[in-house]
Protein backbone atom coordinates (compact mmCIF):
# COMPACT_ATOMS: atom_id res chain seq x y z
CA UNK A 1 0.00 0.00 0.00
CA UNK A 2 1.22 3.59 -0.78
CA UNK A 3 0.61 6.95 1.59
CA UNK A 4 1.43 10.45 1.84
CA UNK A 5 3.90 11.02 4.22
CA UNK A 6 2.86 14.67 5.48
CA UNK A 7 5.84 16.94 6.32
CA UNK A 8 4.17 20.59 6.51
CA UNK A 9 0.65 21.68 5.66
CA UNK A 10 0.12 25.65 5.57
CA UNK A 11 -2.50 27.00 7.50
CA UNK A 12 -4.99 24.75 7.24
CA UNK A 13 -5.04 21.05 5.53
CA UNK A 14 -7.91 18.62 5.48
CA UNK A 15 -9.57 15.89 4.20
CA UNK A 16 -12.86 16.21 1.95
CA UNK A 17 -14.92 14.45 -0.13
CA UNK A 18 -18.72 15.17 -1.16
CA UNK A 19 -19.80 15.26 1.85
CA UNK A 20 -22.24 13.40 4.04
CA UNK A 21 -25.70 14.62 2.96
CA UNK A 22 -28.70 12.92 5.03
CA UNK A 23 -27.68 13.85 8.65
CA UNK A 24 -29.17 17.07 9.26
CA UNK A 25 -32.23 15.32 10.97
CA UNK A 26 -30.12 14.47 13.60
CA UNK A 27 -28.10 17.45 13.93
CA UNK A 28 -24.93 16.53 11.45
CA UNK A 29 -24.64 18.65 8.49
CA UNK A 30 -22.85 17.38 5.16
CA UNK A 31 -19.82 19.14 5.27
CA UNK A 32 -17.63 18.31 2.16
CA UNK A 33 -14.99 20.25 -0.36
CA UNK A 34 -16.16 24.12 -0.14
CA UNK A 35 -15.11 24.56 -4.22
CA UNK A 36 -16.75 21.34 -5.56
CA UNK A 37 -15.78 21.55 -8.72
CA UNK A 38 -12.11 22.04 -8.60
CA UNK A 39 -12.11 18.73 -6.19
CA UNK A 40 -14.29 17.01 -8.54
CA UNK A 41 -11.61 17.92 -11.26
CA UNK A 42 -8.96 16.75 -9.80
CA UNK A 43 -10.16 13.65 -8.59
CA UNK A 44 -10.92 13.20 -12.76
CA UNK A 45 -7.59 14.35 -13.60
CA UNK A 46 -6.15 11.18 -12.03
CA UNK A 47 -8.90 9.09 -12.76
CA UNK A 48 -10.63 8.46 -9.41
CA UNK A 49 -14.39 7.26 -8.62
CA UNK A 50 -16.45 10.21 -7.49
CA UNK A 51 -16.55 9.56 -3.48
CA UNK A 52 -12.91 9.66 -3.89
CA UNK A 53 -11.24 12.17 -1.27
CA UNK A 54 -8.63 14.82 -1.78
CA UNK A 55 -6.97 17.12 0.36
CA UNK A 56 -7.99 20.74 0.72
CA UNK A 57 -5.17 23.30 1.24
CA UNK A 58 -6.29 26.76 2.63
CA UNK A 59 -3.69 29.09 0.87
CA UNK A 60 -1.13 26.44 0.12
CA UNK A 61 2.06 25.23 2.11
CA UNK A 62 1.82 21.61 2.26
CA UNK A 63 4.90 19.35 1.71
CA UNK A 64 4.65 15.67 1.41
CA UNK A 65 6.95 12.64 0.24
CA UNK A 66 4.85 9.69 -1.14
CA UNK A 67 6.11 6.18 -0.17
CA UNK A 68 5.35 4.25 -3.37
CA UNK A 69 4.85 5.50 -7.21
CA UNK A 70 1.63 7.82 -7.05
CA UNK A 71 -0.68 9.52 -9.96
CA UNK A 72 -0.81 13.17 -8.75
CA UNK A 73 -3.25 16.55 -10.03
CA UNK A 74 -3.37 20.02 -8.09
CA UNK A 75 -6.66 22.26 -8.64
CA UNK A 76 -8.32 25.25 -7.56
CA UNK A 77 -6.56 28.13 -5.59
CA UNK A 78 -3.15 28.15 -8.40
CA UNK A 79 -0.59 27.58 -5.75
CA UNK A 80 2.83 26.08 -7.53
CA UNK A 81 3.71 22.81 -7.11
CA UNK A 82 6.76 21.39 -7.51
CA UNK A 83 8.23 17.82 -7.91
CA UNK A 84 11.91 17.89 -6.29
CA UNK A 85 11.79 21.62 -6.94
CA UNK A 86 11.04 20.85 -10.40
CA UNK A 87 7.22 22.83 -11.35
CA UNK A 88 4.57 20.78 -12.48
CA UNK A 89 1.29 22.20 -13.81
CA UNK A 90 -1.36 23.45 -12.37
CA UNK A 91 -5.00 21.94 -13.24
CA UNK A 92 -2.82 18.63 -15.25
CA UNK A 93 -2.09 15.04 -13.65
CA UNK A 94 1.48 14.18 -13.34
CA UNK A 95 3.08 10.48 -12.19
CA UNK A 96 5.29 11.01 -9.10
CA UNK A 97 7.63 8.66 -7.89
CA UNK A 98 8.25 7.43 -4.73
CA UNK A 99 9.89 8.92 -1.90
CA UNK A 100 10.03 12.45 -4.33
CA UNK A 101 9.33 16.01 -2.35
CA UNK A 102 5.89 17.51 -3.29
CA UNK A 103 5.74 20.78 -2.80
CA UNK A 104 2.77 23.85 -2.94
CA UNK A 105 3.53 27.59 -2.65
CA UNK A 106 1.30 29.74 -1.11
CA UNK A 107 -1.16 30.35 -3.56
CA UNK A 108 -0.98 33.38 -5.87
CA UNK A 109 -5.14 34.24 -5.87
CA UNK A 110 -8.08 31.98 -4.22
CA UNK A 111 -7.95 30.20 -1.33
CA UNK A 112 -8.08 26.44 -1.54
CA UNK A 113 -6.43 24.09 -3.49
CA UNK A 114 -7.26 20.66 -4.23
CA UNK A 115 -4.70 17.79 -4.21
CA UNK A 116 -5.79 14.47 -5.54
CA UNK A 117 -4.12 11.13 -5.51
CA UNK A 118 -5.17 8.25 -7.86
CA UNK A 119 -7.02 5.70 -5.39
CA UNK A 120 -7.95 8.92 -3.02
CA UNK A 121 -6.84 9.53 0.55
CA UNK A 122 -7.97 6.85 2.18
CA UNK A 123 -8.37 7.34 6.00
CA UNK A 124 -11.84 5.76 7.91
CA UNK A 125 -14.82 7.27 6.50
CA UNK A 126 -17.17 8.68 9.51
CA UNK A 127 -21.31 8.59 8.58
CA UNK A 128 -20.14 7.36 4.98
CA UNK A 129 -17.93 10.60 4.65
CA UNK A 130 -14.19 10.92 5.16
CA UNK A 131 -14.32 14.67 5.30
CA UNK A 132 -13.31 16.72 8.20
CA UNK A 133 -16.19 18.98 9.77
CA UNK A 134 -14.85 21.59 11.25
CA UNK A 135 -17.67 22.86 13.65
CA UNK A 136 -18.70 19.42 14.92
CA UNK A 137 -15.50 17.61 14.90
CA UNK A 138 -17.40 14.86 12.82
CA UNK A 139 -14.29 13.29 10.52
CA UNK A 140 -10.68 12.56 9.89
CA UNK A 141 -8.40 15.14 12.20
CA UNK A 142 -6.98 18.12 10.58
CA UNK A 143 -3.57 16.73 8.99
CA UNK A 144 -0.67 17.77 10.64
CA UNK A 145 3.06 17.36 10.03
CA UNK A 146 4.21 13.66 10.63
CA UNK A 147 1.07 12.53 9.53
CA UNK A 148 1.06 9.18 7.08
CA UNK A 149 -1.91 9.16 5.06
CA UNK A 150 -3.19 6.04 3.37
CA UNK A 151 -3.46 6.09 -0.72
CA UNK A 152 -7.22 4.18 -1.06
CA UNK A 153 -8.29 1.92 -4.16
CA UNK A 154 -11.28 4.58 -5.54
CA UNK A 155 -10.07 4.36 -8.77
CA UNK A 156 -12.45 4.60 -12.21
CA UNK A 157 -11.14 4.79 -16.12
CA UNK A 158 -8.74 6.92 -16.97
CA UNK A 159 -10.17 10.14 -18.82
CA UNK A 160 -9.98 11.25 -22.15
CA UNK A 161 -7.96 14.26 -20.87
CA UNK A 162 -5.34 15.35 -18.98
CA UNK A 163 -6.01 19.02 -18.44
CA UNK A 164 -8.38 20.32 -16.47
CA UNK A 165 -11.09 22.48 -18.06
CA UNK A 166 -12.54 24.27 -14.69
CA UNK A 167 -10.48 27.14 -13.84
CA UNK A 168 -10.91 29.00 -10.89
CA UNK A 169 -12.48 32.73 -11.58
CA UNK A 170 -13.13 34.84 -8.03
CA UNK A 171 -14.98 37.77 -9.52
CA UNK A 172 -16.77 40.44 -7.60
CA UNK A 173 -20.28 39.49 -7.58
CA UNK A 174 -22.52 36.98 -6.34
CA UNK A 175 -26.19 36.55 -6.73
CA UNK A 176 -28.95 35.74 -4.12
CA UNK A 177 -32.32 34.87 -3.88
CA UNK A 178 -34.46 36.50 -1.42
CA UNK A 179 -35.87 34.92 1.75
CA UNK A 180 -37.10 33.22 3.79
CA UNK A 181 -36.85 36.48 6.51
CA UNK A 182 -36.08 38.91 4.13
CA UNK A 183 -39.47 40.94 6.01
CA UNK A 184 -37.53 41.10 9.43
CA UNK A 185 -35.03 43.49 7.57
CA UNK A 186 -36.46 47.08 6.98
CA UNK A 187 -34.76 47.67 3.61
CA UNK A 188 -33.79 44.70 1.68
CA UNK A 189 -31.69 47.33 -0.57
CA UNK A 190 -29.26 48.12 1.79
CA UNK A 191 -28.15 44.11 0.92
CA UNK A 192 -27.22 45.65 -2.91
CA UNK A 193 -26.08 49.15 -2.82
CA UNK A 194 -23.12 48.23 -1.28
CA UNK A 195 -19.76 46.57 -1.18
CA UNK A 196 -18.92 43.64 1.09
CA UNK A 197 -15.48 43.05 2.63
CA UNK A 198 -14.58 39.33 3.83
CA UNK A 199 -13.90 39.54 7.04
CA UNK A 200 -10.38 38.27 8.26
CA UNK A 201 -11.87 35.57 10.83
CA UNK A 202 -14.17 33.84 8.45
CA UNK A 203 -13.34 30.11 7.84
CA UNK A 204 -15.20 26.83 6.16
CA UNK A 205 -18.14 27.27 8.42
CA UNK A 206 -18.74 30.50 7.00
CA UNK A 207 -17.79 33.75 5.55
CA UNK A 208 -17.96 36.91 7.85
CA UNK A 209 -18.69 40.19 6.21
CA UNK A 210 -17.80 43.53 6.70
CA UNK A 211 -19.62 46.65 5.49
CA UNK A 212 -22.99 48.83 6.34
CA UNK A 213 -24.85 47.11 9.24
CA UNK A 214 -28.25 45.58 7.42
CA UNK A 215 -31.35 47.43 9.56
CA UNK A 216 -32.95 44.35 11.40
CA UNK A 217 -36.22 44.33 12.96
CA UNK A 218 -36.44 43.89 16.68
CA UNK A 219 -37.13 40.45 18.33
CA UNK A 220 -36.51 36.68 18.54
CA UNK A 221 -36.81 34.09 16.06
CA UNK A 222 -36.87 30.33 16.63
CA UNK A 223 -34.39 28.20 15.57
CA UNK A 224 -34.61 26.98 11.88
CA UNK A 225 -33.07 25.37 9.46
CA UNK A 226 -30.08 25.97 7.41
CA UNK A 227 -28.07 25.68 4.09
CA UNK A 228 -25.43 26.23 2.44
CA UNK A 229 -25.28 30.04 0.89
CA UNK A 230 -27.89 31.29 3.55
CA UNK A 231 -26.61 34.48 4.47
CA UNK A 232 -27.69 34.84 8.46
CA UNK A 233 -27.84 38.20 10.34
CA UNK A 234 -26.79 38.41 13.46
CA UNK A 235 -27.70 41.48 15.56
CA UNK A 236 -24.41 43.17 14.49
CA UNK A 237 -26.56 43.54 11.00
CA UNK A 238 -23.41 42.28 9.95
CA UNK A 239 -23.91 38.96 7.49
CA UNK A 240 -22.46 35.40 7.57
CA UNK A 241 -22.22 33.53 4.43
CA UNK A 242 -22.74 30.49 5.49
CA UNK A 243 -20.17 27.92 4.34
CA UNK A 244 -19.31 23.96 4.06
CA UNK A 245 -19.15 23.17 7.55
CA UNK A 246 -22.17 25.57 8.42
CA UNK A 247 -24.71 24.58 11.75
CA UNK A 248 -27.77 22.96 10.31
CA UNK A 249 -30.05 25.25 12.32
CA UNK A 250 -29.52 28.89 13.49
CA UNK A 251 -31.85 31.57 15.49
CA UNK A 252 -30.95 34.47 13.19
CA UNK A 253 -32.83 35.92 10.24
CA UNK A 254 -32.06 34.93 6.67
CA UNK A 255 -32.07 37.71 4.47
CA UNK A 256 -31.67 35.71 1.74
CA UNK A 257 -29.63 32.47 0.09
CA UNK A 258 -26.93 32.84 -2.60
CA UNK A 259 -27.37 30.52 -5.46
CA UNK A 260 -25.59 27.50 -5.51
CA UNK A 261 -23.82 28.06 -8.83
CA UNK A 262 -21.93 31.00 -7.17
CA UNK A 263 -20.83 28.97 -3.78
CA UNK A 264 -17.51 27.39 -5.39
CA UNK A 265 -16.55 30.83 -6.07
CA UNK A 266 -17.28 32.20 -2.78
CA UNK A 267 -15.19 29.51 -1.31
CA UNK A 268 -12.58 30.76 -2.85
CA UNK A 269 -12.18 34.49 -1.77
CA UNK A 270 -9.72 35.40 0.45
CA UNK A 271 -9.83 37.58 3.51
CA UNK A 272 -10.25 41.62 2.23
CA UNK A 273 -11.48 40.26 -0.86
CA UNK A 274 -14.36 42.62 -1.86
CA UNK A 275 -17.81 42.14 -3.71
CA UNK A 276 -20.96 43.14 -4.58
CA UNK A 277 -24.67 41.03 -4.30
CA UNK A 278 -26.85 41.04 -7.07
CA UNK A 279 -30.16 40.02 -7.06
CA UNK A 280 -31.60 36.75 -8.97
Amino acid sequence: MSWLQITATGPLTTVQDRGRPGWASVGVGQSGAADLPSHDAANRLVGNTIGAATLEVTLGGLVFRPHGDIYLAVTGAPARASVDGVPMGHGTSQAVQSGATVSLEYAESGLRTYVAVRGGVSVAPVLGSRSTDSLSGIGPSRVQAGDALPVGRDVDKWPSVDVNPYDVQLGSLLHVVLGPRADWFTDTAQLFDQEWTVGTDSDRVGMKLEGRPLSRRSGELASEGMVTGALQVPPSGQPVLFLADHPVTGGYPVIGVVVSGDIPRAAQYVPGHTFTFSRS
